[in-house]
């Protein structure tokens, strides 16, 4: 499909002025009855391959708010600066193709309705059944996908491949699709010869939560009783909803992601209760597999808010962190890896790739460090459902984790109270999540510079750190979501979203703080590391903070969906 995008991208200009000819209800009057409504402010759409901009427009000025994807580059630069101006907060555009939808993907989002108009023809026949997999993916429950079928053959370069409803209809059976409207054939709109168009509607009829009574099963059900089991899946919960970047290859059906991150958070989960002596397993004279003295014993000292993507280690602690990474994966892999299973012993719902790495004297917790332990894979819906279900679903792992820890003869005999087994097992230690950049708006001050709130750009003098995405939806440290803010704005905002009205105001000041607080190597590189792994769609080498802000906005529009998060 490749020469054919650069034809759009090369025509561009020409292209453009032939969509807008034709209004968006000219072009979809047939399928009007499944147009999302006016009133349906929360509806999201993705329009795939949105061209001049043209349909995303409409649909923004209906009150949705619209992901575009467009893979011509010149189409897409025409597009955005038609959707610029007062709804430029309800259009955001992507560089993005069928059928890997890889930017899309990272977005953590489901979509109301899924525009895909005058592409499936340029979708070669091999490809198809992926592509259309990855759009059912992408379907909210209940979510409606229309797409236009082109007859006819082009007068240029571009490639057209032969097109069917029944094909379509064959693939939506295929992929849980019900098929609500399949238009009359009508002649093409612009008038060329020897074109006719035909519109389909299909719906996703069900939750798509299948695979959430699957996590549940192995959670309460399975026969293997460990904490090793709900530490793995809490670790993949994890970073499902954190790091979007974490994801190294999809294949069809696939996910793999980065076992150096599988392993780290699986360090940051024990270290509490280790270090507290909280007994975790049935035999306490077998100790656990990862705690080592050659690794672990020889980072006592560092807490668990220490194990942070972006933090450097060298000497002594370099080398132990690589043997306990090494330690933690055995220990994996040996364990939960092994015995989550369905069905048969064989049928095993997780794998482990490993990459031989060699020690480094240094240790930078960097997405290149983390991927160089290899891969870890598992199915893809189970991933959907880790990413879509992850605040019910790490509430029942803690507890059942909780419930597991009260079994053990150790901890009965030192009377855990419940409150301790929940403060081991936080996430954060939210006493310090701020004191880093507390410091560095009181050295900024020392130094003569001002301050200002990100929010409305006054002077500070008193102060308060805000989370951006609030903490207690979406519990991050990452420098990029703390902001300084006025003690009153930071109570009026309280643990509400930003709007993208609101965002947008205050991108200017956002950016600036941004490059106020963080101008050195090192903090920078903490900045973009941390950035990289947390947000969507964040090049790899990244050093732009423009690029920065526009996938934080992508994050929000995924964390007020996923969590119906207020909005201030």
């Amino acid at each position: 499909m490749s020469k054919t995008v650069d034809i759009y991208h090369q025509g561009a200009e020409l292209f453009a002025a032939q969509y807008d000819a034709l209004s968006f209800e000219q072009v979809h009057a047939c399928w009007s009855a499944y147009w999302p409504q006016s009133e349906q402010q929360q509806q999201l759409v993705l329009d795939i391959g949105a061209g001049s901009g043209r349909d995303a427009l409409w649909l923004a000025q209906q009150g949705c708010h619209v992901i575009a994807v467009e893979p011509a580059a010149d189409l897409l630069q025409i597009g955005r600066l038609k959707t610029s101006g007062k709804l430029q907060e309800k259009v955001q555009w992507l560089h993005d193709s069928l059928p890997e939808l890889k930017a899309c993907y990272q977005l953590n989002l489901k979509f109301n309705t899924i525009l895909l108009s005058a592409v499936w023809m340029h979708i070669a026949p091999s490809e198809r059944e992926r592509a259309f997999r990855k759009i059912a993916n992408l379907l909210a429950p209940g979510g409606r996908f229309v797409l236009s079928l082109r007859f006819g053959s082009f007068s240029d370069d571009r490639v057209a491949h032969e097109v069917s409803v029944d094909e379509i209809a064959a693939l939506a059976r295929q992929f849980g699709l019900v098929l609500r409207f399949v238009s009359e054939t009508t002649a093409d709109a612009v008038g060329r010869s020897g074109v006719t168009w035909q519109t389909l509607v299909l719906e996703l009829p069900d939750d798509g939560s299948g695979s959430l009574s699957k996590v549940r099963h192995i959670v309460v059900n399975d026969n293997k009783s460990s904490t090793y089991k709900l530490a793995l899946l809490r670790t993949l919960v994890r970073i499902a909803d954190a790091h979007p970047g974490a994801v190294v290859d999809k294949q069809d059906g696939t996910v793999a992601i980065s076992l150096g991150l599988v392993a780290l958070y699986w360090i940051r989960l024990f270290k509490r209760l280790v270090d507290n002596n909280i007994q975790q397993s049935s035999d306490p004279a077998k100790g656990l597999g990862f705690v080592k003295a050659n690794g672990w014993d020889l980072l006592k000292h560092l807490t668990a808010d220490d194990f942070a993507i972006g933090n450097f280690y060298t000497g002594q602690d370099a080398g132990a962190l690589q043997q306990l990474f090494s330690d933690t994966l055995t220990t994996i892999k040996a364990g939960p890896v092994t015995y989550i299973w369905q069905g048969h012993k064989e049928n095993r719902l997780f794998a482990m790739l490993r990459s031989k790495n060699k020690r480094q004297s240094t240790v930078l917790l960097d997405k290149t460090f983390l991927d160089s332990f290899g891969s870890f894979v598992l199915r893809e819906d189970m991933w959907q459902c880790f990413r879509q279900y992850g605040c019910w679903i790490e509430p029942l792992l803690v507890q059942q984790w909780v419930a597991e820890m009260q079994k053990y003869e150790l901890n009965q005999q030192r009377q855990i109270t419940l409150d301790t087994y929940h403060n081991q097992l936080r996430w954060l230690d939210r006493q310090h999540d701020t004191a880093m950049v507390r410091d560095k708006v009181e050295e900024l001050r020392r130094q003569g510079m001002d301050v200002r709130s990100v929010w409305s750009g006054d002077l500070l003098y008193s102060y308060d750190i805000d989370h951006c995405v609030p903490f207690s939806y979406w519990p991050n440290n990452d420098l990029w979501n703390l902001l300084p803010a006025s003690r009153n704005e930071n109570r009026v905002k309280r643990d509400r979203l930003p709007s993208q009205t609101r965002l947008k105001a205050a991108s200017w000041h956002i950016k600036d703080w941004w490059q106020q607080a963080w101008q050195s190597e090192a903090e920078q590189q903490r900045f973009f590391i941390e950035a990289g792994l947390s947000l969507p769609n964040i090049a790899s080498g990244c050093r732009d903070f423009d690029e920065v802000f526009h996938a934080l906005q992508l994050q929000i529009i995924g964390v007020k969906q996923r969590l119906r998060v207020a909005e201030w």
